[in-house]
């Protein structure tokens, strides 16, 4: 039996940035997926177990096309996970590897990298180099990736994920949109990009997260839904913003937020509180 276990991550800045040059930070988040694949030789069929997603057929055939680009296994493969799926916490790319590091191996870091450029074509490679590594990243497309110790000082103590729901656009979807706009769009990506700088220099988080979320709706990516609640976290003294693609209507997946009690968020929605030591 082979077991792999990984984090998801959260962007602390670069979002969308990071794909026209410029600098962005991401650290593991402290939610994993867990996956164990139990060999058996008497068979090449592979049992699949994973409630999760029962009646998501995305989610079923994304995962089919993962274990077919790593070969013909037989066995029961078994995922244990506590990533939101589809949020903008990485579990597409947290389920890459984690089954690639199951079924090929812990050593399989540029086969990995070759699927994951394949099931998700046109991603930046933030995700793929925090959660591979489990350690905050400073990410640049045009050079490699830095280990960083930005966690050091616990800035993210107290935090909260939000839940605001499912997003209506997927991923590629949403990059395809804002690419195709990237010229009339250069002060909002570079005030993102500028985010990074400011992180790296000490600044403090909250005062980044604000400046951060009024770029990212000026990109669009940022729905009324997730507009309503990160003002009322503002207006309570906090700061926040989404993470990941986000979305142009429906739910905005997950929206990071410090400085604000969970007793002032609406009750609609899910929260998880990060641990106080993260």
């Amino acid at each position: 039996m082979q077991t792999a276990s990984v984090t998801g991550k959260i962007i602390l800045s670069g979002e969308y940035a990071v794909l026209f040059g410029y600098q962005g930070i991401a650290v593991p988040a402290p939610l994993t997926m867990t996956v164990t694949f139990a060999e058996d030789t008497t068979t090449k069929d592979l049992t699949i177990e994973w409630a999760e997603v029962a009646g998501h057929h995305e989610w079923q055939q994304y995962l089919m096309q993962i274990i077919h680009e790593c070969g013909k296994f037989g066995g029961k493969l078994t995922i244990e996970n506590q990533i939101p799926l589809g949020k903008g916490m990485g579990s597409s790319t947290a389920l890459v590897i984690a089954v690639c590091k199951c079924l090929l191996g812990e050593d399989c870091e540029q086969q990995a990298k070759q699927i994951e450029d394949t099931v998700n074509p046109g991603n930046s490679g933030i995700d793929f180099a925090v959660i591979w590594n489990n350690q905050p990243i400073l990410f640049s497309q045009d050079k490699p990736y830095q280990l960083i110790d930005i966690l050091i000082n616990n800035p993210l103590k107290g935090a909260l994920l939000i839940d605001t729901g499912e997003p209506d656009q997927q991923t590629p979807e949403l990059i395809k949109w804002v690419t195709e706009r990237k010229d009339e769009l250069s002060e909002p990506l570079s005030m993102i990009g500028s985010c990074t700088d400011r992180l790296l220099s000490g600044e403090d988080l909250r005062e980044v997260l604000t400046d951060h979320n009024t770029a990212q709706q000026s990109l669009g990516i940022v729905t009324d839904k997730a507009k309503e609640l990160i003002t009322k976290i503002e207006q309570e003294g906090g700061a926040a913003k989404v993470l990941g693609a986000g979305s142009r209507t429906g739910g905005c997946g997950m929206v990071l937020a410090i400085g604000i009690d969970t007793t002032k968020i609406d009750s609609k929605y899910p929260i998880i509180p990060l641990p106080l030591n993260y």
